[in-house]
């Protein structure tokens, strides 16, 4: 399937300028393509010299004109004959099983670091694409019909995740069903509800946290509770975190702020005031996604705000 195709049905739904295009691409989980200027506006181009989409420019007083693109008849004629041709059969392809295929070469815990990390990445789409379904940002709805389309196409999305997720647990008991290796639980946290607001209070870490995958583990925990608040004790945190030129501090909170994630720590006053940590503290502070607090009340109360 090229991407004109995917350009058309969105056009037959309703007329769109190029960057409309690329956001319903960059939010939709089955028009896989990337969304990029370039990708879009070659097959918009096409389209118009193929007189299958039409575009109109549209002057604004007090923004940039934008070109409209809107399917014509033929564009129409050309949607419905490829939507009743023969469908493509599904196609497999997941760099994580030739990964795997060639890693009895590791040891039993680097196998089993290896499907962890895989486990949480699948987690975290799992939790992304639930969250996708629920919000439902670029769905036509235009007939009952139509709607429950829709809903079975997320539902075949997050079944896939479901199915891979309990495949590579599968995997794991199997392969070690006879080494006598337990997965300790990597997170001791709780989720606290008050007046009907919930956050997670992370209290310790197997592993304190100090990276980006580690970060996207506590993500991955807030949408499988559907929570987006959280609360980190300091004892959960690497000593990497208050070293700033590990910059571990840094992509943490970016990776909150880039999913969403409200985030409050509990850090020691004496911490707190170090050095070039404490411009880091007032910097942070200053925003909406990520605070350092030296009490729980004082983070519970920002947090639930």
């Amino acid at each position: 399937m090229s991407i004109q195709m995917a350009i058309l049905g969105i056009l037959s739904w309703k007329s769109s300028t190029g960057y409309e295009l690329k956001k319903i691409f960059e939010d939709s989980s089955f028009m896989y393509w990337s969304g990029n200027n370039n990708q879009i506006y070659k097959a918009l181009l096409n389209l118009e010299n193929e007189d299958l989409v039409t575009s109109e420019v549209v002057h604004q007083d007090n923004s940039p004109s934008k070109k409209i693109y809107t399917i014509t008849e033929e564009g129409l004629k050309e949607l419905k004959n490829w939507l009743v041709s023969s469908p493509e059969a599904p196609e497999i392809k997941k760099t994580f099983l030739v990964q795997l295929a060639w890693s009895d070469m590791l040891n039993n815990q680097e196998l089993s670091d290896v499907l962890s990390k895989y486990e949480n990445e699948i987690k975290l789409q799992l939790a992304m694409q639930k969250e996708k379904y629920r919000r439902a940002l670029h769905s036509p709805n235009r007939s009952t019909r139509e709607s429950l389309i829709w809903e079975m196409i997320s539902e075949n999305i997050i079944s896939t995740y479901n199915n891979e997720l309990n495949w590579v647990r599968e995997t794991r008991k199997k392969l070690f069903e006879n080494e006598g290796m337990e997965e300790n639980d990597k997170m001791n946290y709780q989720i606290r509800e008050i007046e009907n607001k919930k956050y997670i209070e992370l209290i310790s870490a197997a592993e304190p946290l100090g990276t980006e995958n580690d970060a996207l583990d506590l993500i991955a925990l807030c949408w499988e509770h559907g929570i987006n608040a959280l609360m980190i004790h300091y004892t959960a945190l690497s000593e990497d975190f208050f070293k700033l030129k590990t910059k571990s501090a840094g992509n943490i909170i970016q990776k909150f702020i880039n999913y969403g994630i409200k985030a409050a720590a509990i850090i020691p006053r004496e911490t707190i005031q170090k050095g070039r940590f404490k411009e880091m503290a007032m910097e942070t502070n200053k925003g909406n996604h990520f605070r350092l607090y030296e009490s729980i009340e004082e983070a519970e109360k920002w947090l639930l705000k």
